[in-house]
Order: C-alpha cells, then structure tokens, then sequence
C-alpha cells in the first residue's frame, strides 16, 4: 500500500515512468496533510492559556471538528491508494476483443462504464478535502496564534487536494459520450471548485489579519 511507504519512497515511486501514483493520489495525500496540519493546531490550541478565552460554543466546535479531521485524514488516506486503480475499468476494458460487431459494442460500453466509475474516487476526494476546509474555519479563528501559519498551510494543501482532485474528473468527462452524465457531473465539479475557492480565501484572510 503507498501510505505504508515511506515518504522518501513514495517521493521516488511518483517520480518514475509509472503513471501511478499520480497527481489525484498525490491531491489526496495533499488534502489529507491539509487536514492532519489543522489537527496539530488544536492540539497545540487545547489546554493553553488562551484556550480559556474562546467561547465556550467555539470550544465545542474545535472539538468536534478535531475529531470530524481525524476521520477526514483517514478517508484521504484510502483515496491516497484507491485512485492507483480508479482507472482500472478503463484499461481493462481497453483489452476486451474487438472483431465482431458484438465484441465492438460490448468493449465501447465498457470503455464507457470504465471511464465513469474512474470520476468515483476522485469526486469523492474533493468532496473530502472541501469539507476539510469548512472544518479548518473554527481553526482559523481560534486556533493557537503561534501556529496559525499552520492554519494557511493546511488551507493551501486541502484546496490543493480538492482542485487537483477535480483535474482527474474534468480529464475523464472528456471521453464520456452520455452528455447528461457529463452536464451533472460538469455541475457538481464546479460547485465543489466554486466553494473550495470561497472558503479558501475566506481562509486565508483570516490567516493574514491575525498574522500582522
């Protein structure tokens, strides 16, 4: 499993000839530091000093959200190696026969079907990497001002994991012929930018005001 590899490992496996791991792997490794980082920040928010100062509702919800990013960090993790055979279906269907008319249909619609079920893991790593963002909000506030730079980098990585994510998804939907198939999920790819980018910068200038 790649998340088993050591990071130097996983460095030198991206860089091959192999087209796997590739960049939606490398987004879902991208998102799940943007969310593990955040963590480290409550972790170094909870018990402090200033803790006592924020809200008690606020306080809740750091909590809460804390745990919500250690799943989130765990559900990124899979996608990290689920992606590598996202394209499975594809490449075996590309192998299917193709002498009779038959064989011709039978393989196009496979090729087809491949190329749907390829969007499945990187759709639902976006979708995860922008929860991740809505999570780091009550972090952007709250969280310790000593790590709040921490904040920013872990807003960068999760809108990078949620926009690279889509790459893979927008790559795909070129080779789909179902045109309703492709306008859904042309919709439901842009809301997820559209929103990422949002709370992104939403993100980043809480990060600058508290910084200066």
């Amino acid at each position: 499993m790649l998340v088993e590899k050591k990071v130097k490992d996983y460095v030198t496996a991206v860089q091959s000839g192999d087209p796997t791991p590739g960049g939606g792997s490398v987004a879902a490794l991208a998102g799940g530091l943007g969310a593990a980082l955040t963590n480290m920040v409550g972790n170094l928010t909870f018990g402090k000093k200033a803790y006592n100062d924020v809200p008690e509702e606020s306080q809740k919800k750091l909590k809460e959200n804390f745990k919500d990013l250690e799943k989130a960090v765990e559900a990124l993790m899979i996608i990290v190696d689920e992606d590598s055979t996202a394209f499975d279906g594809v490449m075996t269907a590309l192998k299917m026969p193709k002498e009779t008319e038959e064989e011709k249909i039978a393989r196009s619609t496979a090729i087809q079907e491949g190329y749907k079920e390829a969007l499945v893991v990187p759709l639902r790593c976006a979708e995860e990497c922008l929860h991740v963002l809505h999570l780091q909000e009550v972090f952007a506030h709250y969280g310790n001002i000593n790590a709040i730079t921490d904040v920013g980098v872990g807003t960068l990585l999760a809108y990078t994991g949620l926009e690279g994510a889509l790459f893979n998804v927008n790559i795909n939907l070129k080779s789909i012929k179902d045109e309703e198939f492709k306008r859904k999920t042309e919709e439901t790819a842009y809301q997820l930018l559209s929103k990422g980018k949002t709370i992104k910068e939403e993100l980043l200038e809480i990060v600058y005001r508290r910084l200066s």
